[in-house]
């Protein structure tokens, strides 16, 4: 009988995922490429090894008994486990991240990213790049939580979260904008609330995983929302006249000035200045890598923290 050694591999879990994602054998076994018999030997031997039913198969559904789901909970940190330890030992020989993910907020310039991306390649770095679009309390989760190396455009106090380091990028100034085909763009000025919530918002949704840590801004009570995936996507919107909200006023200006935006005063605030920094969790023993390095002397240029805040395409 083989022991949990033998079978416990990262193949093994993708497996027990898979099943358990689909609620079936067969429908794994497609996803896999595999014969639904493959996919139910390996099952077995891995119950045989851990001497437990990983799949309850009383009804058409395999349901994850409590052991299965505490293999794949633990798993999931063997995973991580083993890819921590694969970029440990890349750091040693080559003194670069195996892996290195940056996560920057919607608000910011996605160009002057994809130029900083150039000028990183540039260097024939070892390092696989990720970027990821992150929104609200989105872009520190994704740092805190493990899925970025680097957040980019978070809204963080200096000394305030445990492990992580930040230095200021700059203000990113918002403006209330509106379609000048919207009702509030004849509304008498300025604003007040009663009006403003007969009307839609339109919203960026937060990208955080934590579970009551989401926010929302300038929101008002019982107001229909119309939720979006990022900044460019709520500028179409309010292009469109979906909905009024606030932008951020170097990627509205160019509409504001062609007069396919016009800015809005109201009674409550018309304009909100969003203190942004750039954050990063403190280095182990090893220290920083080179590509953690290189993009925090990219980030010390007063040049490049104000192109992420201020250069936006036009759409």
């Amino acid at each position: 009988m083989p022991s949990p050694r033998d079978v416990l591999t990262p193949d093994a879990l993708g497996l027990v995922q898979s099943v358990a994602d689909h609620g079936s054998f067969a429908a794994a076994a497609r996803e896999l490429g595999l014969v639904p018999s493959a996919v139910t030997y390996r099952i077995r031997q891995l119950e045989e090894a851990l001497d437990v039913l990983l799949f309850d198969r009383s009804s058409r559904q395999a349901r994850l008994t409590a052991a299965g789901n505490e293999l794949l909970c633990a798993g999931q940190q063997l995973l991580q486990d083993i890819d921590a330890m694969a970029n440990r030992v890349k750091r040693v020989a080559t003194g670069w991240e195996a892996e290195f993910t940056v996560a920057v907020d919607t608000a910011l310039s996605w160009s002057t990213v994809m130029e900083l991306a150039e000028g990183f390649y540039a260097l024939e770095p070892t390092t696989r790049l990720r970027l990821r679009h992150e929104a609200l309390a989105g872009t520190l989760d994704a740092l805190t939580s493990g899925r970025a190396d680097l957040a980019v455009g978070v809204v963080l106090e200096p000394g305030t979260t445990a492990g992580v380091q930040s230095h200021e990028l700059g203000t990113l100034p918002f403006v209330y904008c509106v379609s000048p085909h919207h009702p509030l763009a004849a509304a008498d000025q300025p604003i007040p609330d009663e009006v403003v919530v007969k009307h839609r918002a339109v919203a960026v949704s937060d990208t955080t995983l934590q579970r009551g840590q989401a926010m929302t801004v300038s929101l008002l009570a019982g107001q229909d929302v119309l939720t979006v995936p990022s900044m460019r996507a709520k500028l179409d919107a309010q292009l469109r006249g979906l909905g009024g909200g606030f932008l951020p006023e170097p990627m509205a200006r160019p509409y504001l000035e062609s007069g396919r935006l016009v800015q809005r005063e109201l009674q409550r605030a018309s304009r909100r200045n969003v203190r942004l920094s750039y954050a990063w969790r403190s280095a182990g023993p090893m220290g920083p890598g080179r590509a953690l390095q290189w993009w925090l002397a990219q980030l010390e240029s007063a040049a490049t923290r104000a192109a992420l805040l201020e250069r936006h395409r036009l759409a």
